[in-house]
């Protein structure tokens, strides 16, 4: 996802991010309707968008057993389809890419693998998303948490705001603890 934001900024574009719960209807041809909606106004923006978590709208197509199968299933179909006529840049994050259907599969063009951040890497981002403006006690050791905390980078962007939070709310300085 931050890939996604520094590809927009970088190319001078907005980054429309799709959210799932508010596309996905229980209401048939719902779902295609907004779906619909999203590229037009993708296109008309001239947007990059992106699917978090593709794979739960981009899931491989089932046996159709009952209604609700094959609902889904035109879901899925309708969201290739706008895919295939789309001109603009779309990306696609998921953790669970064996699950996405093989069609859709079929129409990345590109793959970027983020590996897991090893102990430098870690304390880099540590180091980075630490606020500019956030006051920093002296005892702050990027290092030691890299080495310490075997985390991705949304787990440690996620403990950064949590302690930043924490450390105004008692009006000090980010420290270790």
């Amino acid at each position: 996802t931050l890939c996604a934001e520094i590809l927009a900024a970088d190319l001078g574009q907005d980054l429309y991010q799709v959210s799932l719960p508010q596309t996905v209807s229980k209401w048939v041809g719902e779902t295609e309707k907004q779906i619909s909606r999203i590229f037009q106004q993708a296109k008309a923006a001239r947007a990059i968008l992106l699917f978090d978590e593709a794979d739960s709208l981009l899931s491989s197509r089932t046996e159709v057993k009952t209604a609700s199968d094959r609902y889904a299933n035109m879901a899925t179909n309708h969201l290739l389809q706008e895919i295939e006529r789309f001109d603009g840049v779309i990306l696609l994050t998921t953790n669970l890419e064996e699950n996405l259907d093989t069609a859709a599969a079929r129409r990345i063009l590109f793959r970027l693998r983020f590996p897991f951040p090893d102990a430098a890497s870690r304390a880099r981002l540590w180091r980075t998303l630490i606020p500019k403006k956030a006051k920093c006690a002296d005892d702050l050791d990027f290092e030691a948490l890299g080495e310490a905390f075997e985390l991705s980078g949304g787990h440690i962007k996620n403990a950064v705001v949590r302690g930043a939070y924490e450390a105004l709310s008692r009006g000090r300085a980010i420290d270790m603890g």
